[in-house]
């Protein structure tokens, strides 16, 4: 056993997550960077083009949902057989992955072909709006096996606590984003002025980048993941596990992108500019979310891992050191949006209207960050410990049962800043539920293990 996965089991458990969030951290936040450069440019286009992306977003999030969820499945499988010693399982395991990568595009990129015109439309009878986010989603859709390829390396990697590995990959493809931006949507160098298509062909580019990246770190240095060619097929128990993990995850995604076509719904009704200061809330709020979600995906390993190990003591000192570090981030989020919002808006070149809407949005949705951080890495743990279906019921109740009625009752006061008190009333009942869930799935563990 090398030392990348045998520090799982032997390193102290802060120094631990520490080491193998960090590289996944400062990914995540590239991530978010380029995310945010995108609206940066977009509206300096047009304010109707950054409503565009934000129409765009939920199915965008879907596609981005049904990678990581796959990924968090592989990543949990993997690093289970490793801890066992079970390097053939662990190579059957990311041979399937890469082959759901492929089924995945396949899936993504008929629809959008045949239904993202249909999906966009659905959502604003503006024309020009309609017209931005029609050509958007429908690059990065069809390129969106780079996507898929580009995720599924970055979760092997991780899997053997390669997340330095892992960070390039993801920044490389990041950063390759960036810089190709301006170029094609502004038509930099005698290339045609995209505008909104033109940040979707740079998005795609930069996967494609970072698939290739990531894939040449995974051949040449991931020395613990040997996958034999043959093992690159479906294997039906190993899909079968990885979607018993993975799924909850990618139906939460699912949800979340409901919520997010609702709330454009719901707030598109007063203006579209309501629409355009939602979408860059959560290109703002993804500055201190992914971080906490880099976190976790270091967490799932370290879990996964002492997990098959039989190692509780070390399972209890993560899931301290993760809520810990992931109440710091959000702790920062909220003093950001409550003390500099108007700040933080200005970098959208924002009319007065967006600045109205937007100033009181940030501060109230925010106060939703103080239970977040608990939630997530809650939420986290249960799948970790094959408790998938306990973040399901959670994102369920958020999202479906707390999120969409709130947002719609406070909108028939007529005043569209009333909209976002749902947020942190929202994130209440979620905190209720992930304290629940937690401890029950920590007393499931400690069964499984005595018995064992």
């Amino acid at each position: 056993m090398g030392y990348e996965t045998r520090r799982m089991g032997e390193m102290q458990e802060g120094k631990l997550l520490l080491t193998m969030a960090v590289p996944m951290i400062l990914s995540m936040l590239v991530q978010a960077l380029y995310n945010v450069v995108d609206s940066i440019y977009v509206a300096r286009v047009s304010e109707d083009c950054l409503s565009a992306l934000s129409l765009a977003f939920p199915a965008q999030n879907i596609m981005i949902g049904l990678a990581t969820g796959t990924g968090v499945g592989v990543s949990t499988l993997v690093s289970r057989a490793l801890g066992r010693g079970d390097r053939e399982a662990a190579g059957r395991a990311g041979g399937t992955a890469i082959f759901l990568s492929v089924c995945c595009w396949a899936l993504v990129a008929l629809f959008g072909i045949f239904f993202a015109d249909t999906f966009i439309h659905s959502q604003t009878g503006v024309d020009s709006i309609r017209r931005h986010a029609d050509s958007y989603l429908r690059i990065v859709t069809i390129g969106s096996l780079f996507l898929y390829l580009e995720v599924c390396v970055e979760r092997l990697l991780q899997s053997t606590g390669m997340t330095k590995l892992s960070m390039w990959t993801q920044m490389i493809g990041a950063v390759t984003n960036i810089i190709l931006d301006p170029f094609f949507i502004f038509g930099w160098c005698g290339l045609p002025a995209m505008g909104t298509a033109g940040a979707a062909v740079a998005t795609v580019i930069g996967q494609a980048v970072g698939a290739l990246v990531g894939f040449l770190f995974h051949v040449r240095r991931n020395r613990e993941l040997v996958i034999p060619l043959k093992d690159i097929r479906p294997y039906g128990r190993i899909i079968a596990s990885i979607y018993r993990i993975g799924f909850p995850s990618i139906l939460m995604m699912c949800i979340g992108s409901l919520t997010n076509y609702l709330m454009n719904i719901i707030l598109g009704a007063f203006t579209s500019t309501a629409v355009a200061v939602y979408g860059v809330y959560f290109r703002i709020q993804s500055f201190f979310f992914m971080p906490v979600f880099g976190l976790n995906n270091a967490m799932i390993p370290i879990i996964g891992y002492n997990y098959g190990a039989r190692k509780k003591e070390r399972i209890y000192a993560t899931i301290r050191y993760g809520v810990i570090f992931a109440s710091c981030f959000m702790l920062l989020g909220f003093a950001c949006f409550q003390l500099i919002p108007k700040l933080l808006l200005g970098i959208f070149a924002p009319s007065e209207a967006m600045l109205a809407i937007g100033v009181p949005a940030l501060r109230r949705i925010s106060i939703s960050f103080l239970f977040a951080g608990f939630c997530i890495v809650a939420g986290s743990v249960c799948q970790a410990l094959d408790r998938s279906m306990n973040s399901l019921f959670v994102s369920i109740l958020r999202q479906v049962v707390a999120l969409i009625p709130a947002a719609w009752l406070l909108s028939r006061t007529g005043d569209v800043n009333m909209v976002w008190w749902a947020f942190p009333i929202a994130e209440i009942m979620s905190l209720t539920a992930s304290i629940f869930f937690l401890r029950s799935a920590l007393k499931g563990m400690e069964k499984t293990l005595q018995e064992h």
